[in-house]
């Protein structure tokens, strides 16, 4: 590599890094849940990431997301591309500006050894977990469940069933108007990312 690359990962352990660049991981969404994820896998120096979302930026995405008011407008998925590139150029990004569902699942994600769902619909969620559960019964899937509130990181948590893990406060209810804060959303975020990482090492170490 790169004297650009060896200086952007010279804090990672090379073995580590090895499998994380090996890896291909799907986030379905690209709002508040999935730009942090993204965010921090590309800075983690994972391989590849699949992201697909149909949404646009708009100001109020703003106090969660990682976007720019520049970027109001645009799509959410060639915004956070173009957002990771400035980051690293040593991740490849595809980005789907598409709803996903049962039909086209497969065809956009088969590639991904891991798939991180970060919708904000609940029945888009489940839709997802099952469908991929139903296609890759022994890969991955890290869903996101309660992210309202502030504070009271104490009560996020990790819950596994299988091969779904979903990582949220389970108390926690959006109300009605009230947006979820950037700073908890990005507490369960960076939660997904780190056990994306945490299960890579652990496959790639088998």
């Amino acid at each position: 590599m790169d004297k650009l690359y060896s200086e952007i990962f010279a804090g990672h352990d090379p073995a580590v890094l090895e499998i994380w660049r090996k890896a291909t991981v799907g986030i379905a969404g690209a709002g508040g849940l999935g730009s942090n994820i993204a965010v921090a896998l590309t800075r983690a120096g994972i391989g590849k990431l699949i992201i697909t979302d149909h949404d646009i930026v708009s100001n109020s995405n703003l106090t969660r997301q990682q976007f720019f008011l520049k970027q109001v407008g645009l799509p959410k998925v060639s915004a956070l591309k173009d957002n990771l590139r400035q980051i690293s150029p040593y991740t490849d990004v595809s980005v789907y500006n598409v709803s996903v569902s049962p039909v086209n699942l497969e065809s956009l994600f088969k590639q991904a050894d891991i798939l991180i769902e970060a919708f904000d619909d609940a029945g888009e969620k489940q839709m997802l977990i099952e469908t991929w559960q139903t296609l890759y019964p022994a890969r991955y899937i890290i869903a996101a469940s309660g992210i309202a509130g502030i504070g009271k990181n104490e009560l996020i948590r990790i819950e596994r069933s299988g091969t779904l893990f979903i990582v949220g406060d389970p108390g926690a209810e959006l109300q009605p108007g009230v947006n979820p804060v950037s700073a908890r959303v990005a507490v369960v975020a960076n939660m997904q990312a780190n056990l994306c990482l945490e299960l890579l090492l652990e496959k790639g170490q088998d």
